[in-house]
């Protein structure tokens, strides 16, 4: 059997949230699958959304809209919206993606060690004072 998605998946463990009716209803999930085109959600409980959802992944502090392609019990399987038109299926546009996100963690952990610094001399002048 041929494999029709565009991008190999990554198993995941990753908590989330399922939210529809402009976020009136919300269910919890799990996602155990995803690429940058979609995911494969696990419900607790059968729940019947609608064909367009959000999915609110709170590690990675993200909402993604989705299309819901296929259900099966307590599983479905979404498309992401945005992944369709922002990403090219060119293999080259992985690495730039990948060069972008090691920039913006660096950035990150520089500024992270900026701020344990100062927090370190903050605290050292707390002591003298005392």
């Amino acid at each position: 059997m041929k494999e029709r998605r565009r991008a190999a998946r990554q198993k995941s463990f990753l908590r989330g949230s399922i939210q529809f009716n402009n976020g009136r209803n919300s269910a919890d999930c799990l996602i155990r699958d995803i690429t940058t085109f979609g995911a494969r959600l696990v419900c607790s409980d059968a729940v019947t959304t609608p064909d367009v959802i959000d999915v609110y992944i709170p590690q990675k502090e993200q909402t993604f809209r989705a299309h819901v392609i296929w259900r099966h019990a307590q599983e479905m399987g979404v498309s992401f919206a945005q992944a369709s038109a922002a990403q090219p299926a060119d293999s080259s546009s992985e690495g730039l993606d990948l060069a972008a996100r090691v920039e913006r963690l660096e950035t990150e952990l520089a500024a992270m060690k900026r701020m344990l610094r100062r927090l370190k001399t903050d605290a050292g002048s707390d002591q003298d004072v005392a």
